[in-house]
């Protein structure tokens, strides 16, 4: 259980825009792959089964990009406890230098599968992700 959690993701030919490096709608995939792993892996499997997340909003920075077959090491982390049914999420993707190419904000909603209804983050859940 961890508020950080990494992950690798390599550019294919599938991911590339016509400027030759990968699209912004990828780098927002991989948010979402990011997110959704660190969920499942920290999570209690009576969580995952019984909660699911929302993105309600995305701020993303470009600072560069790769190419086909170029590697970002991905950090997502959560900054601060849940606000309600929130919690804000951050990732940076960074290059084979080191340096941070895309950075991103993005809150997340929680709901509870069974009613599809938004919900308030529990206290157990919120425990498995936070810092202390």
């Amino acid at each position: 259980m961890s508020d950080r959690f990494a992950m690798t993701f390599t550019a294919t030919a599938h991911d590339i825009d016509v400027m030759g490096h990968v699209n912004n709608a990828v780098w927002v995939q991989w948010m979402e792959a990011i997110a959704t792993s660190h969920w499942e892996a920290d999570a209690t499997p009576e969580q995952v089964e019984k909660y699911v997340w929302v993105v309600t909003r995305h701020e993303i920075d470009y600072r560069g990009n790769i190419r086909e077959g170029e590697s970002v090491a991905a950090l997502t982390f959560i900054p601060e406890g849940p606000s309600g049914a929130r919690f804000e999420r951050r990732v940076e993707f960074r290059n084979q230098a080191g340096k941070v190419i895309v950075a991103a904000r993005t809150t997340w909603a929680m709901i509870d599968k069974a009613s599809g209804r938004i919900m308030r983050v529990p206290v157990e859940v919120a425990e498995r992700f936070s810092a202390g």
